[in-house]
């Protein structure tokens, strides 16, 4: 937007983030629209992260359990704006089960879900007055550019590095300023599927180590961990607080116990972490001042009663493995997902965008091209659909295929 189209009646850069349209999201209202107009049986919408697998029971019983034995006033009025104490304990000895992090409730904020997070993590660490910049490895999730400019700051991306998508050392080296004040670690990866290994997390850690003692600063990781319990094949997610000190963690439960429009998560700031109290308050500051009062106090409730739930991945990886077989004997090339459920595809004959309007308009197959993930050239395909769309869809997949490279 030029000087002479800002107004001067609302925010230029406010009006042109609500302007700027979400492919994801895009994709995913175009399915509903065409979804009302032919049956949704027609459309095979792969855009959005919305788990396809119920809660687990505890959840349900939780919700069932509250309402019933609890008074509703206090079931349902403001909790501390950092949260309700007994959940943040709860989750803390959760914590401390599971990784030895020697946190407790004073260590975490609860969150309306890691957008919130996010976003209160970037402003808490973007100085006044001074260039800030964070650095995400491509590919990343979209909303991150808004999440991190939106306070000012600037988002300097790395390429991955190819073919598997791994953490570039030599693009962060050269990425990496006196201005910066974090790096963005999304591990499962949304869109790739990639698991970060713990031998790439410590020659990221012994490279911040090396550029913060160089320049005088912490430089800090933000890990954006929403599908931290989703993994497959025995694999194990590192917790990076245990490998760098300086990591600040951004947790969501929607992916973990299938409720994403509860919109609950969480800040962790590790005791260890370098001036580990004053960027508490920063978090909490910064939400404060985000107009974000306190997380849902329901569901604050409902998850301090499922810490310990993990999720059924049977159904998720039934579903990646039959649209990756499915797709890779189509003639399609693929990144095997470790994590999360998303299948990253190159984009037949480059063009993601044209591909992804192909397979839109003639076959109905909503996929996301993946311009705005920082990785040209790919597809996100969402594999958290019923196995019978899976199965259904894969026809029209390799139909598709051969009238594209056959236009």
């Amino acid at each position: 937007m030029s000087n002479k189209d800002c107004p001067d009646y609302c925010s230029s850069r406010a009006l042109a983030y609500g302007r700027q349209t979400s492919a994801i999201r895009s994709l995913f209202e175009y399915g509903k629209q065409k979804s009302r107009e032919v049956g949704c049986e027609c459309v095979y919408d792969f855009s959005i992260g919305n788990p396809s697998v119920p809660p687990p029971r505890q959840v349900d019983e939780a919700f069932h359990c509250l309402l019933e034995e609890h008074d509703a006033l206090k079931l349902h009025g403001y909790t501390s704006a950092p949260g309700d104490p007994a959940v943040r304990r709860a989750i803390a000895d959760q914590l401390n089960r599971d990784y030895g992090i020697g946190c407790d409730e004073t260590n975490l904020y609860l969150t309306c879900g890691a957008a919130a997070a996010l976003s209160s993590t970037f402003r808490a660490l973007t100085l006044c007055d001074q260039n800030n910049e964070f650095i995400v490895l491509a590919p990343y999730f979209p909303e991150y550019p808004f999440f991190v400019e939106g306070h000012g700051a600037h988002l300097i991306v790395v390429p991955p590095k190819l073919p598997d998508f791994g953490i570039s050392i030599e693009g962060l080296e050269q990425a990496i300023t006196s201005s910066t004040r974090a790096v963005i670690i999304n591990s499962p990866n949304n869109p790739s599927g990639r698991l970060y290994k713990e031998n790439e997390l410590l020659e990221l850690a012994d490279l911040l180590s090396r550029k913060a003692q160089e320049y005088g600063h912490p430089i800090y990781i933000v890990s954006d961990e929403p599908y931290r319990e989703l993994v497959y094949d025995g694999l194990k997610t590192p917790f990076i607080p245990l490998l760098y000190h300086n990591t600040i963690v951004c947790y969501s439960y929607s992916k973990t116990l299938s409720m994403p429009g509860e919109r609950i998560g969480y800040v962790l700031v590790p005791p260890r972490a370098d001036h580990a109290k004053d960027l508490y308050d920063a978090v909490a500051g910064a939400a404060r001042s985000l107009g974000y009062v306190c997380a849902p106090s329901l569901i604050q409730r409902v998850v301090g009663l499922c810490t310990d739930v993990k999720p059924d991945l049977a159904q998720y990886d039934k579903n990646r493995t039959a649209l990756y077989d499915g797709l890779s004997n189509a003639g399609y090339r693929c990144i095997k997902p470790e994590g999360a459920f998303y299948l990253f595809v190159e984009a037949p004959g480059g063009d993601a965008q044209a591909f992804s309007d192909f397979a839109r308009l003639n076959y109905n197959l909503l996929i996301v091209p993946s311009e705005s993930f920082g990785c040209p050239g790919y597809l996100r395909i969402s594999y958290c659909v019923s196995h019978e769309r899976i199965v259904s869809s894969l026809p029209l997949f390799e139909e598709c295929l051969k009238a594209y490279r056959g236009r």
